[in-house]
């Protein structure tokens, strides 16, 4: 199941010639992502809370195909591609209408808040895999 974010692009997300700042693309993904999260059931701040448990991104290959501009509506997309023992992977794109714009591999990791890796709790795992059904 594909999960569908929207974003406006204001002013400040953009250069001087009004296309958005190549960087901005990264947290229109983490907002998309973040939302996803939530939609799934999983309390990010009551993990960090509860249990010490954080998502950190451990790497992102993307790729910038057309440029967003001032005042578009964007739609961040957010897919599972794979579950690990303690890692997530997504793919993630960023639309304008029936327009492709931007695309990502986004691979989280699970930690406990001192930085060491944590395994998916069984919790978590079904709550994602429920949601990506």
């Amino acid at each position: 199941m594909t999960h569908s974010f929207p974003v406006r692009v204001y002013y400040e997300d953009t250069d001087l010639a009004g296309i958005v700042y190549y960087a901005n693309y990264l947290k229109f993904i983490e907002r998309g992502r973040s939302e996803w999260v939530r939609d799934c059931g999983v309390d990010q701040g009551a993990l960090k809370a509860d249990q010490g448990i954080v998502f950190a991104v451990r790497k992102v290959d993307a790729e910038f195909l057309k440029p967003a501009k001032f005042d578009d509506l964007l739609q961040v997309t957010t897919e599972l591609v794979a579950l690990g023992g303690a890692s997530i992977t997504l793919s993630q794109e960023v639309w304008r209408g029936e327009e492709r714009l931007f695309t990502a591999q986004v691979v989280l990791v699970c930690l406990h808040d001192t930085g060491k890796p944590a395994r998916l709790s069984p919790h978590i795992r079904a709550a994602l895999q429920a949601a990506s059904n």
